[in-house]
């Protein structure tokens, strides 16, 4: 597909996804000043549904590739509508099990699904010395927290973790764990920051925190002295991917470091991502037709600064994509090693260490 293609998305520029939404737009702006074929229009959904629903059709019509928006929640609007208007829609903000696989041959997803988030973190405990330890597992409200949280405790059994499930309003630990436990909070950002901060003020705290959204380095100007504290991420720079498709992480680093004052998180990364896919699949297939798209989509297996992307072509979820375990170190958030992972039958296989 010859010429300038140009790439639509709704994006949280306001509103309470804002501090994510607006990195994934700098993250489109980076990469587009080294693609230099593409232009990009993004307008702001104000992290609301309704707004989103009422301007995606606009977008849409004007652009040759349509990129979802920011969390969960709006991609899940976003995907029932792309499904109802026939359009292709590529996921890179809503890590939803339900999301990802709702709308095959219309959503494309490069997010590793929420059902494996907690993988990395519970890798790092199972391969820890000592006896049995309890962990305790707390979901807030919401879907995306529920799937994380079901996610984890069934890759807690595949690993021999007793876990024990909690809300946020619960006692915790819950009564019966083990004088050593251990937490995973799966909320939103701001019920994450709570519960962490709730469990570093206990008299006898956890001996390992992780967190969902201690992931990314906002965490720690909400959280007073978080560390120690895990967090996943679904990209952390020097994380070691592959890079087949796309400009290498230095370089995009860069273009990123000309138009915001800090790093950027995975937010932005997985934007770019997703433009840079959706590109390839469109210059593969000669068109931005939806079934064309689709099929380049399911044929292709590669990896991009943000990591592995191959998609499983009869749903659209992302099945190679993992995501990174990462803890605050003297002030810092860093990358930690996991070097193993589960295979489809639950048995643990050799993976690619993190350098």
């Amino acid at each position: 597909m010859n010429g300038h293609l140009r790439i639509g998305a709704c994006l949280s520029l306001s509103g309470k996804f804002a501090q994510f939404g607006r990195q994934a737009a700098q993250g489109l702006e980076a990469w587009r000043s080294l693609d230099g074929a593409v232009d990009i229009a993004v307008e702001d959904d104000h992290s609301d549904r309704r707004t989103l629903e009422a301007i995606l059709p606009g977008v849409a019509a004007r652009c040759d590739i349509l990129l979802g928006p920011y969390s969960t929640q709006l991609m899940r609007a976003a995907g029932d509508m792309a499904a109802e208007s026939d359009w292709l829609i590529w996921n890179h903000g809503g890590s939803g099990d339900d999301v990802e696989g709702a709308h095959p041959g219309r959503v494309v997803s490069v997010l590793t699904p929420t059902s494996r988030y907690a993988e990395p973190f519970l890798q790092w405990l199972a391969s820890e010395p000592g006896g049995q330890r309890d962990l305790c597992i707390v979901n807030g409200p919401g879907s995306f927290g529920r799937q994380v949280a079901d996610g984890a405790e069934a890759i807690a059994r595949q690993l021999g973790i007793r876990t024990v499930r909690a809300a946020p309003d619960d006692e915790i630990p819950p009564p019966g764990m083990s004088g050593e436990w251990d937490l995973f909070s799966a909320g939103v950002f701001e019920q994450d920051a709570e519960m962490v901060s709730k469990a570093l003020r206990m008299p006898s705290p956890p001996r390992h925190v992780c967190a969902i959204a201690a992931g990314v380095r906002e965490f720690g100007n909400v959280v007073d002295a978080p560390e120690g504290v895990f967090g996943i991420a679904q990209w952390f720079p020097g994380s070691g991917h592959k890079v087949t498709l796309g400009p290498p992480e230095d370089d995009f680093l860069s273009a990123y470091s000309g138009r915001a004052d800090v790093p950027p998180d995975y937010p932005a990364v997985q934007a770019a991502a997703g433009a840079m896919i959706a590109i390839r699949c469109a210059r593969l297939a000669g068109s931005a037709d939806r079934d064309a798209l689709w099929a380049a989509a399911a044929d292709l297996d590669t990896s991009t600064l943000f990591g592995g992307f191959r998609i499983d072509p009869e749903s659209g979820t992302q099945v190679k994509h993992q995501t990174v375990l990462v803890r605050w170190t003297d002030g810092a958030l860093l990358p930690v090693p996991n070097g193993r992972t589960l295979d489809a039958d639950g048995e643990r296989t050799a993976a690619n260490k993190l350098d």
